[in-house]
C-alpha cells in the first residue's frame, strides 16, 4: 500500500513513517520544507493552506495520514485552518484514488472548552463527512509536550508552563498506533489511546529540566475560566475503553539526549 503522511517530518509523523515502512508500505511525507524522510521513502514538498504540492504527493496513495499542525491562540483561525485544510486534503485525495483518510486528534476535545480543541474536533466533522472512508485516532499529549511549553514560554531563566492534568504517550507510540490504523482500514472513531501514567505537566517539565541539567525555574501557571478548569481536571484523560500504552515519562526520559 503506498502511504501519504502529512506532517511527516513532525514530532509524531517521523515515527510514524517509521512504522509504515517496518510493515513494509510504500511510504511518503509531506512537510513544508520537503524534508527526506528514512531510507526508501519519498519526500514532497507541500503546502496544506494553499494547496501548493498536494496534486503530485497524492499521486497512487491508497491512504493519507493527516499529522498536520497549526500554532494559533486564535479559536477562528484554527478553526478555519482545520477545516479548510482537512476539507481539501478530503477532495484531492478521493480525485487521486485514496480509500483511507486517517486524521490524529486529542483525546477530551468534547469536554474541554478551548479554542484549539473546538477546532479539532471540526476537523473531525471534516474528515468522517469528507468524500474518504477515515478514521479519527483520538491521543493524550506526547511526551515531548513538556518540553515544547517550555520552549514556547519562557522568560528568562523562568519556563511557564500551564498547571494542567495530562497521562502522556510516547509519539513513538502514537506512530505505532497510526501504522496499525492504517493496516485495519477504515473504522470511523476508533478508542482512545494515551500513556500508563496520570501527570501534572508542571512536575514533567521540572523533571525535563534537571535531565537536561539547565538553569531553570519551572512556574506552574493556571489558565483561566472553563477552560484552565477543565484542563486541571480529568477530562483530557483517557476513559473507559482506551487503550494504554508506555513507556512512562520518566522510562522515555531515560533514552532521551541530555543536551
Amino acid at each position: 500500500m503506498r502511504v501519504l503522511v502529512i506532517g511527516g517530518s513532525g514530532v509524531v509523523g517521523r515515527p510514524t513513517v517509521s512504522a509504515l515502512v517496518r510493515r513494509g508500505h510504500r511510504v511518503a511525507l509531506l512537510s513544508r520544507q520537503g524534508t527526506a524522510g528514512p531510507a526508501g521513502t519519498e519526500a514532497f514538498q507541500g503546502d496544506l493552506t494553499t494547496g501548493a504540492g498536494l496534486d503530485r504527493a497524492l499521486a497512487g496513495a491508497d491512504c493519507v495520514v493527516d499529522c498536520a499542525n497549526i500554532t494559533t491562540m486564535s479559536r477562528r483561525t484554527a478553526v478555519r485552518w482545520f477545516t479548510d485544510t482537512t476539507t481539501r486534503l478530503g477532495r484531492l485525495a478521493a480525485d487521486a484514488g485514496a480509500t483511507h483518510h486517517v486524521v490524529l486528534s486529542i483525546v477530551g476535545i468534547d469536554k474541554v472548552p478551548y479554542g484549539y480543541y473546538t477546532a479539532k474536533l471540526a476537523q473531525e466533522d471534516a474528515v468522517l463527512t469528507g468524500p474518504v472512508p477515515a478514521t479519527v485516532l483520538r491521543a493524550t499529549q506526547f511526551h515531548e509536550f513538556a518540553g515544547q511549553m517550555m520552549e514556547r514560554m519562557t522568560v528568562g531563566r523562568f519556563a511557564l508552563v500551564p498547571a494542567m492534568i495530562t497521562q502522556p504517550i510516547a509519539a513513538g507510540e502514537v506512530g505505532e498506533a497510526l501504522a496499525e490504523v492504517v493496516d485495519a482500514g477504515p473504522a470511523g472513531r476508533v478508542p482512545d489511546i494515551g500513556g500508563p501514567r496520570v501527570e501534572r505537566l508542571p512536575d514533567l517539565a521540572r523533571q525535563l529540566v534537571r535531565h537536561r541539567g539547565q538553569r531553570r525555574t519551572v512556574v506552574p501557571v493556571r489558565l483561566p475560566g472553563r477552560a484552565g478548569r477543565a484542563m486541571n481536571g480529568p477530562e483530557q484523560l483517557p476513559g473507559d475503553g482506551a487503550v494504554l500504552r508506555g513507556p512512562t515519562f520518566a522510562e522515555w526520559l531515560g533514552s532521551v539526549p541530555r543536551s
